[in-house]
């Protein structure tokens, strides 16, 4: 008998999470795996989300590792067929998986740029299109879920580039939403801030080669800016991809929504 009880909403459900070795990523698949989920992690390499593998079968589901580079489309179908085969179907889809680049828009050069691409936008895009030939293939509603940022909504100084990569997926993720409607697909983004990860730590570090910046100074000008008074947490943005997961959701389709603590406001 499925399990009903409502502390774990996603009992019975398969997700996919990209980028799950660390940081936002991992903190998702714990949440979702707290939520009753099974999860298939994806990293660059299988070897890195070994750690997660074993923190999610204890709380008591299935996982699988598998490793893919998102920027290549057959690699991250062949992560999904491997979800599929490993957990017996696939529900849910994040596509977390993303890199930052801080950089005067003067300075950039072709190879940083096309990297970015790749990784931000291609990854996001060849997720969706596994996701949704599956979910259609197994004849089953899903969800997609897209990684933006507060930089998807507005563009940062010295983040130009990653600003528009994260613009990118908000045009994505309102595009598939409309197209995969039928299909009962619905295709959502979260929007983070200032989240105490490593990346964070290098976007701090590179802001500080540029401009002069102590190291740490760049991060506390942000986070001085959050009107709830403290950095961001892997498990602030995990709570709202838990709410897209879930049947709470059901209604919501194409939406790019703000977990920054307050940073920015629509």
């Amino acid at each position: 008998m499925a399990d009903t009880d409502p502390a774990r909403p996603l009992a019975g459900k398969v997700a996919l999470v990209t980028g799950a070795a660390r940081g936002i990523g991992r903190g998702i698949a714990l949440r979702l795996a707290r939520d009753g989920a099974d999860v298939c992690l994806v990293d660059l390499t299988a070897e890195s989300a070994e750690a997660v593998k074993d923190e999610v079968a204890a709380l008591g589901v299935r996982a699988t590792t598998v490793g893919a580079d998102v920027s290549d489309r057959d690699q991250v179908f062949a992560a999904v067929e491997r979800a599929v085969a490993d957990l017996g179907g696939l529900d849910i889809m994040v596509n977390n998986a993303g890199i930052a680049m801080v950089e005067a828009l003067a300075d950039v050069r072709p190879e940083e740029v096309d990297r970015l691409w790749r990784i931000n936008i291609n990854g996001v895009l060849w997720g969706i299109q596994a996701a949704a030939a599956t979910f259609i293939e197994l004849g089953r509603p899903g969800k997609i879920i897209n990684a933006s940022s507060i930089a998807g909504h507005d563009g940062f100084p010295m983040l130009g580039c990653y600003s528009a990569s994260k613009f990118a997926v908000r045009a994505l993720t309102q595009a598939a939403a409309r197209e995969f409607a039928d299909k009962k697909i619905t295709v959502n983004a979260y929007c983070p801030g200032v989240v105490g990860t490593d990346m964070w730590v290098d976007i701090d570090r590179r802001f500080a080669e540029l401009t002069g910046a102590e190291i740490g100074e760049t991060y506390d000008k942000f986070v001085s800016g959050i009107a709830l008074g403290r950095a961001e947490t892997p498990d602030d943005v995990a709570g709202y991809v838990s709410y897209l997961a879930g049947p709470d959701s059901d209604y919501m389709t194409g939406q790019a929504g703000l977990i920054d603590g307050g940073l920015l406001f629509r």
